[in-house]
């Protein structure tokens, strides 16, 4: 158990994973929330997949420049406002909902902006961990503890909105999560830094774009790191908007309402946070390429299970390892790129890493919107399954010659290379 929260024994790191339990547990309330409030207002997959990559497109625009700035400004600082944006943007939300006034324009609108705080919170938050944990060896085991909280969240946040829609409605889900923030905000405030985190990371001389392009030219010029950022981004692609489809499964294939879609969303959430559990446990990043590998197969052959399934406990199974699929490679694949990427460039590796999670999600979630309201949302995610195994299948061809290629990067930073990785 010890080596699985190792990275808790620094104390700034446990005060930011206590609060982010929390909020993200909000979080993912307003998610749900909002998929079947879009559903309910329009009875639409287009709409669905609109108000998806309206929420998105901000993190696909605006996240690589904003990995520049968080390799300029202090890391501490911008989340502490970026999480004070999102505190009121939910409860922006709840106003609205619980006034009667909302429609769904206003749930876009809302979107885009929540979008546009988090394309610069998430590359500072992946970047700042490493400021938050006092043990350099700490450093994966606090990324898989992100992932785990964030899985965590998954699992419990849909869960509790589907009772929360059923009986108070959406607003309340909206208003909790507003006051959910004040949990990180505390641990934020609470923490004691030293000053050399206080200070802004170190600037790379030039402007903005000059920064920006050497981030791509240094992410995108060594091949393993090319590949990993590209398999994030076809999985996102194709994998991620099943988010945005659940709804039309829940209501028009299962006949249930919001406590069904809650369900298949936890199972989802169950699923991710084993894996999550799993990769904290691991002492080291050796192996972390195979998982990366395989990974997309599990995505794939569970999207595959779950569009073609019309029972409900077959479903769920699906979406569990679904959820496994998705969180062993996002995570191993965060890890292993904090692992290799030099401290100056974090902030831009980073932003990539997520532009490719998230930002391709964005054109994901209106493909599959517009797919599914021709072939159906079935057809929709069983053909994003079979992309999914084929990226898996490419990966693993060239996954050789990369392992080669990291091998020195492991000899520099003093991880043992005799073990296979």
């Amino acid at each position: 158990m010890q080596s699985i929260s190792r990275a808790l024994r620094s104390r700034n790191y446990r005060l930011f994973f206590t609060g982010q339990a929390i909020s993200l547990t909000g979080n993912w309330m307003t998610q749900t929330a909002t998929i079947w409030l879009v559903y309910h207002l329009t009875h639409s997959a287009w709409m669905l997949g609109v108000v998806g990559f309206a929420s998105q497109l901000p993190n696909f625009l605006l996240t690589p420049i904003a990995g520049v700035l968080v390799d300029r400004w202090n890391r501490h600082r911008t989340i502490l406002l970026t999480q004070l944006l999102a505190m009121l943007q939910s409860l922006a939300l709840a106003f609205l909902a619980f006034t009667n006034q909302i429609d769904v324009w206003q749930v876009m609108a809302l979107s885009v902006f929540q979008g546009a705080v988090n394309a610069l919170d998430m590359p500072a938050r992946q970047a700042f961990v490493v400021q938050m944990v006092d043990r350099k060896e700490d450093v994966s085991n606090a990324i898989a503890l992100n992932s785990s909280i964030f899985s965590g969240a998954r699992l419990v946040g849909p869960a509790i909105a589907g009772i929360v829609i059923a009986s108070l409605g959406a607003g309340t889900c909206f208003l909790l999560d507003g006051l959910s923030y004040l949990a990180v905000l505390a641990g934020l405030l609470a923490m004691k830094l030293p000053p050399l985190a206080r200070d802004s990371s170190a600037q790379s001389p030039g402007t903005l774009w000059q920064n920006l392009q050497e981030g791509f030219q240094y992410a995108f010029g060594f091949p393993p790191m090319r590949a990993i950022l590209s398999l994030v981004a076809l999985t996102s692609l194709v994998g991620m908007p099943y988010l945005v489809l659940v709804p039309i499964f829940a209501a028009q294939i299962f006949h249930g309402g919001a406590t069904t879609l809650g369900l298949m969303m936890a199972a989802t959430g169950l699923g991710a946070l084993i894996a999550a559990v799993y990769l904290s446990s691991r002492s080291s990043v050796l192996g972390l390429g195979k998982l990366i590998a395989i990974a997309p197969t599990i995505l794939g052959v569970a999207l595959m299970t779950f569009a073609l399934s019309r029972i409900l406990w077959l479903s769920l199974l699906a979406m569990f390892f679904l959820g496994m699929g998705l969180m062993l490679q996002r995570t191993s694949s965060n890890t292993l790129l904090q692992t290799i990427v030099e401290e100056d460039k974090r902030g831009r590796v980073m932003s990539f890493f997520l532009m490719a999670f998230t930002g391709m999600a964005t054109c994901g979630n209106l493909l599959a919107g517009g797919l599914a309201q021709q072939i159906g949302a079935p057809h929709t995610l069983f053909i994003g399954g079979v992309l999914s195994v084929i990226g898996s299948l490419l990966f693993i061809r060239q996954f050789p010659t990369f392992r080669k290629q990291i091998r020195p990067i492991y000899y520099q930073i003093g991880i043992l290379p005799q073990t296979n990785s």
